[in-house]
């Protein structure tokens, strides 16, 4: 008999979207592997602890928290297996309609196996529609970054090496599997030697398309990143400075995006743009 959680998994990556329109997940790669694991040795005969999560919860700034609340709880509860648990990093905005939205969850999770912590994560593509008064959860994708890639480049080397980038376990999958082009790596190597920064998403369980459009977006090629912190400011918080942002979003265009979104309107399209979408994190795309 599948456990509660394996159960879970195999609803979440199968199950038929209620939100309507396409499914947008990306084209699963032959061979998958678990974002990250680290092993831990048990220290006695007794079970390996494991972490205890605590609760993802909006903070000031965010628009329609509960479509956010709605879409992390969804996640949450995957952690409720005793020898499982979830933590969530961070929830953003992957696109927000008046009626739907996509929410991408990056967590982090912990397995007790054999007496052996295994650590590991996703980030969800979690679709959520307001159905009779309500945000409700109607489609769940996973991301599937793939296994590493047994030649890094010097500059995924130096991303996943540097205390600088805080990366969630897909978005580090993402970087290791050597599928995101070195324009997105070295702009991240560019930027953190004036701010420390969290990335939130890169490739994988980002939507094919432009939330709404038939437009298909950078995510999916690897050529585009977005961060959800600058500085330990959250972008969405309202006491983050906006000569911060503004100054992150230039550096991103002094390093070589196209295209930067965030909460701010820098200049006219396409090097600039902002939407409700972008009020929770700052975009840049790469043409190559």
């Amino acid at each position: 008999m599948l456990s509660r959680r394996a159960a879970l998994m195999l609803a979440l990556s199968t199950g038929a979207s209620a939100c309507g329109g396409r499914h947008e997940n990306p084209p699963r790669p032959t061979r998958t592997a678990p974002a990250t694991t680290r092993p831990t040795p048990p220290a006695s005969s007794a079970p390996a602890p494991l972490p205890q999560p605590t609760r993802w919860r909006p903070g000031p700034g965010e628009l329609l928290p509960a479509a956010k609340i709605a879409a992390v709880r969804r996640i949450e509860d995957l952690g409720t297996d005793p020898d499982h648990r979830v933590q969530v990093i961070d929830a953003q905005y992957g696109g927000l309609l008046a009626s739907t939205a996509s929410v991408l969850v990056a967590c982090r999770s912990y397995t007790r196996r054999q007496g052996r912590i295994i650590v590991g994560g996703h980030t969800f593509d979690v679709r959520v529609a307001l159905l009779a008064g309500r945000w409700r959860v109607c489609a769940v994708h996973p991301s599937h970054p793939g296994g590493p890639t047994p030649h890094p480049s010097v500059a995924v080397r130096h991303v996943l090496a540097s205390p600088r980038i805080a990366l969630p376990p897909a978005a580090h999958a993402d970087i290791a599997s050597g599928r995101v082009h070195d324009s997105v790596l070295e702009a991240m190597l560019a930027v953190c030697r004036r701010w420390p920064i969290g990335v939130s998403v890169v490739r994988s369980g980002h939507p094919i398309f432009v939330f709404g459009t038939d437009r298909r977006s950078d995510h999916p090629f690897g050529r585009a990143f977005d961060t959800w912190r600058i500085a330990e400011h959250p972008v969405v918080h309202p006491s983050t400075p906006t000569a911060l942002v503004t100054a992150y979003m230039e550096a991103l265009a002094a390093a070589g995006s196209y295209n930067v979104g965030g909460p701010i309107l820098l200049g006219a399209a396409p090097q600039y743009f902002s939407d409700r979408t972008h009020h929770d994190h700052v975009h840049a795309g790469f043409a190559t």
